[in-house]
């Protein structure tokens, strides 16, 4: 660095934070975890399409049903399930030996808005 360019970065005029334009505060941490789980768990095709299945039903899809649905494997499918259930977006139960999903009844009116989106 040269001297003048030196000179130059000293001279500038120290920025005081937030002093261009008011902004509005962070969201509570709780409700930036929470949007990120939703989003986390919608970034993706494959569970986009399940939800837009699960959304367009009103009884429970078989898990059999999704793999016949998609050119994925089981397990593959098994895990984007995993996913949403964790992201609590969809519930499921076993009947027989078979799993079955259905969008959760009890999630939250911002995971039910992006939701919409999707149906």
């Amino acid at each position: 660095m040269t001297a003048a360019a030196s000179t130059k970065v000293a001279s500038a005029p120290l920025r005081i934070k937030g002093c261009c334009n008011p902004v509005a505060p962070p969201l509570p941490d709780g409700r930036a975890d929470e949007l990120a789980a939703i989003y986390k768990a919608l970034a993706d095709p494959t569970r986009i399409q399940i939800l837009h299945i699960l959304a367009a039903t009103r009884e429970p899809v078989c898990v059999c049903d999704f793999t016949a649905a998609f050119e994925l494997g089981q397990p593959t499918i098994s895990h984007h399930l995993g996913t949403l259930r964790e992201a609590g977006l969809v519930t499921s139960f076993k009947r027989g030996i078979w799993a079955f999903y259905r969008l959760n009844p009890a999630m939250s009116d911002t995971a039910r808005a992006a939701i919409a989106q999707v149906g």
